[in-house]
């Protein structure tokens, strides 16, 4: 039975080590739990949305510029953080215009943002591989 542990270990360990797209998703998991408790702290503390999304955008930027070009990407040249702030900003753009109009449906602003999760970090992935951490020629 250790051995088969072992042996799924480092299954999961070369891929971690090797894949950048499932690097992407820890990283995008973590960044997304962080981003959703911060804007929820926001909510519960009677922030209007669209300053509970800001708040959390702040506070995710520098956060998730270090686990998405550090750890995921493995390139952490400050040089790309311009490009990366201003996909954070288009991102957030997007999640307000989505928010608004999901929010005439859905009144529980907390599940509203949980629908959004998910396709936002898709959004944000492909902005990132492709706008801010693509590899140069």
């Amino acid at each position: 039975m250790a051995e088969h542990s072992r042996t799924r270990f480092g299954a999961i360990g070369k891929l971690l080590h090797e894949s950048t797209f499932v690097r992407f998703l820890v990283a995008g998991g973590v960044n997304t739990l962080f981003g959703y408790a911060v804007y929820s702290a926001a909510i519960l503390a009677d922030s209007p949305a669209w300053l509970a999304l800001f708040i959390g955008m702040l506070a995710g930027t520098v956060f998730n510029f270090f686990t998405t070009g550090g750890y995921a990407f493995r390139q952490l040249a400050i040089s790309r953080y311009p490009r990366f702030v201003l996909c954070y900003l288009f991102v957030y753009g997007v999640n307000l215009v989505l928010f608004a109009g999901l929010s005439r449906y859905i009144g529980d602003k907390l599940v509203v943002q949980g629908l959004l999760l998910v396709p936002l970090a898709l959004l944000s992935y492909f902005l990132m591989s492709r706008l801010v951490f693509a590899p140069r020629p």
